[in-house]
Formats: C-alpha cells, structure tokens, sequence
C-alpha cells in the first residue's frame, strides 16, 4: 500500500536515492507563491486551487511534473510526455543534483510561465473519448453481448478512453479479445481499469493496493 506524508518534509525524509535532488526541487518551488501540499503521496504545488507542480521518486530518475506543461513554452526542450497518451501533462527527468542545480534558472522559468498561463485561464485541448477509434474487437463485443454494451455506455468518458488505449494497444486481435473478456467482469461493474473493486481502498475509486490484504489473510 502507498504510503501518506502529511507534510512535505515527510516526504522527503522517507526518500533514499533521490533525496537530495527532490530536496533540491522542492527548494526551487518554495521560492514561489505557490501553495505546497501532498497529493496523491507525492509533493504538489498550487496556484488559485489548480494543481500545476509535482514530484516524483522513481527507479531510474526523480522528475519535476507540470500539470498542464502542454501549455508551456519549451525553448529548451526539456519538456516529455510521461506517457504515449498523455494529453496534459509533461515532466523534466532528473539523475543528478548537478544537472538540478545547473538548470535552476530554467525551472524558475518554466514554473513562473506555467503559474502565467494559469492566470491567462489557459486550457488544454483536451481530446474526447469521440476522438479514439474503438477496437473492432470491442466493436463486435458489444453486437453480441448486450449487458456489455450497456455497461460500456454508463461509463465515464475517462473510463472509457482509458480502456479503448489498453485494449487497442495490444498488436494482436487475439490479445485484443482476451483484454476485452478479462475486464469485462470490471466493465460490467461499472469499474476502471484502475478503480477498486474490494471497497478497502482509502483513494477511492482508484485501488491503492489494499485488495493485497485479502490475498494475505
């Protein structure tokens, strides 16, 4: 399960690898009016009640995360999607305390133009589940199996969107197919692909991983 870290400091004292160099970041983000809290377990900054800055720890890097970075002039290039389909959000990577202190000036300017565009009220185009083609897999699913097909129409949209990119992602239609009935039972629920399906979860809907504790009872 992942941890909670009322504060900030917390946070940071329970990291191991990239300490310094989140500790280093989060100097630069306290140099700003923006608000500091912890979401998600992890730093983030606000700025008029929007998200627009987070931290992470992970394996093979620490990273710097703007909400909405799509928003964001990028003269450097620094900034990258975290994900294939990420729509909003880009982050800088981080392996060094070195490269954090050399770009500092950089990040004061990247954070002021992201608190600038929040101001402007700036938004991201964001695509809608309309503009993602549905499997054909999916497709003939729903002619054949009507509770299906009226589970998939009470869905979200993000749930939707979300499922559409895993079961399209797969390269064979076979796998398609075989993604399609292993989620159907959470589909039939009315459930993401993240939610929680136990009801143990203290980030509901999404699972934090307390399904764990019934498998180790």
């Amino acid at each position: 399960m992942r941890k909670t870290y009322p504060h900030v400091d917390d946070y940071l004292q329970d990291q191991g690898r990239w300490q310094e160099e989140l500790s280093a970041l989060v100097d630069i983000l306290r140099d700003t009016e923006l608000e500091e809290t912890t979401k998600w377990s992890t730093p983030v900054y606000v700025h008029r009640g929007t998200n627009l800055v987070g931290l992470g720890a992970f394996k093979n890097h620490c990273a710097i995360s703007f909400f909405n970075g799509a928003l964001l002039p990028d003269p450097e290039g620094v900034l990258t999607k975290p994900g294939e389909n990420t729509q909003a959000g880009r982050w800088i990577k981080y392996t060094s305390l070195e490269a954090i202190q050399k770009d500092r000036k950089m990040l004061q300017q990247y954070i002021q133009d992201a608190m600038d565009a929040e101001r402007a009220g700036l938004k991201v185009e964001m695509k809608t589940v309309d503009d993602y083609e549905v499997p054909e897999e999916l497709t003939e699913a729903f002619k054949t199996d009507a509770p299906l097909a009226e589970a998939w129409g009470a869905l979200t949209p993000g749930r939707q969107r979300a499922y559409i990119l895993f079961i399209a992602g797969a390269k064979q239609s076979a796998t398609r197919a075989d993604r399609i009935a292993k989620y159907r039972p959470r589909i039939l629920k009315g459930k993401g692909m993240n939610d929680c399906i136990c009801g143990l979860s203290k980030r509901m809907p999404n699972c934090d991983g307390s399904h764990k504790q019934l498998q180790n009872a």
